[in-house]
Order: structure tokens, then sequence, then C-alpha cells
């Protein structure tokens, strides 16, 4: 049992150690923290798209007009 418990710390420690995953794990909090304030600013960002949509359709149905 105790021969268990002392190749699981080892493991385990080996895992806490290991740096290969931490650009995936970063990458994964980074996408979670743009989620999240995305959600946050749903209605404003909403906003800001449809106004910016509506500006490039006037300018374009003015470019063609002309």
């Amino acid at each position: 049992m105790m021969k268990m418990l002392s190749i699981l710390r080892n493991q385990v420690r080996s895992f806490w150690k290991d740096e290969r995953g931490i650009g995936t794990l970063e990458m994964i909090l980074i996408i979670v923290v743009i989620l999240i304030i995305a959600l946050i600013f749903k209605d404003q960002l909403k906003s800001l798209v449809e106004k910016l949509f509506k500006n490039v359709n006037e300018r374009s149905d003015e470019f063609i007009s002309s």
C-alpha cells in the first residue's frame, strides 16, 4: 500500500512539474476570459457590430450609386 502511495505521489509531482501542456492551458484560459467578456458586453458588442455593418452598407451604396 505504501509503495502504491509513493508511486502515485511521484506521478503527481512529475505531472505538476511537466510544462509541456502549459501553452494549451494558457490558450484555454485566454479563450474562456474572452468568452466571459463577450457575454458580459453582449448587448454593447451587438450594437457596435450592427452600427458598423450599417455604416459599411451605406458607404457601399454611396460608392455604387456614384
